[in-house]
């Protein structure tokens, strides 16, 4: 099976321990829809971030999410990409 590749749009929120923690992921189907999605996500939470991940859905194998834009206070790139 191909490699499929997947667009997600992502908010962040302090939580009520004052952490930056991830709120619930938007898949999209296109790199502009999850920038858009991010930046109206931004908006609301304390930010949120697009980014992209390619793999085999069948065999579980991703390679590294790459972030595609960020908006407002998100994690740094470092934390961002070795979240699970």
């Amino acid at each position: 099976m191909a490699a499929v590749t997947y667009y997600v749009a992502l908010p962040f929120v302090w939580s009520e321990d004052g952490e930056l923690v991830a709120g619930e992921a938007q898949e999209r189907q296109t790199a502009s829809a999850a920038i858009r999605a991010a930046q109206a996500l931004a908006n609301t939470p304390t930010g949120a971030v697009a980014f992209s991940r390619t793999g085999g859905p069948s065999t579980g194998d991703f390679a590294d999410a790459e972030v595609i834009r960020s908006f407002g206070t998100v994690p740094d790139a470092d934390t961002l990409l070795a979240a699970p």
